[in-house]
């Protein structure tokens, strides 16, 4: 037999789990944020030898430049929402906090920031990248 939930439950329940995923204060998402954007970085530099875009981290957001084809991605914290908000592709992605994979992730896919990051990447260059 099919129980009917109450939409206003389902509300209910749905709004506490957003609110228990991203109970973080400022300074806890800052030091988060920075240490993922820093990793990030760092990942990418490394990669870059040996593929064709360059990454820049300045003032706190990450850019990524690739000359052939075309193109721009762009890595910023959004300090008011605490999320992680990412440019590709003339896509918008924002990523939240999760503690049990202790990473900025994708709700809709569960990517990583880092796993967004180079699949967005390799469909740029046509060719897989590790990060």
């Amino acid at each position: 037999m099919r129980q009917v939930v109450p939409k206003s439950l389902v509300f209910a329940v749905s709004v506490k789990l957003k609110v228990q995923a991203t109970s973080m204060d400022d300074q806890e998402f800052k030091n988060r944020a920075d240490q993922s954007l820093e990793a990030l970085y760092r990942r990418l530099t490394a990669a870059s030898d040996g593929a064709d875009f360059e990454a820049d981290f300045n003032n706190g957001a990450l850019a990524i430049e690739f000359e052939e084809p075309p193109g721009k991605f762009v890595i910023s914290p959004n300090a008011p929402v605490h999320q992680i908000w990412v440019s590709a592709h003339s896509k918008s992605y924002k990523l939240d906090w999760d503690g049990a994979a202790n990473d900025f992730v994708l709700p809709s896919s569960r990517q990583t920031l880092t796993e967004l990051i180079q699949d967005a990447i390799a469909k740029q260059l046509g060719e897989e990248v590790s990060l």
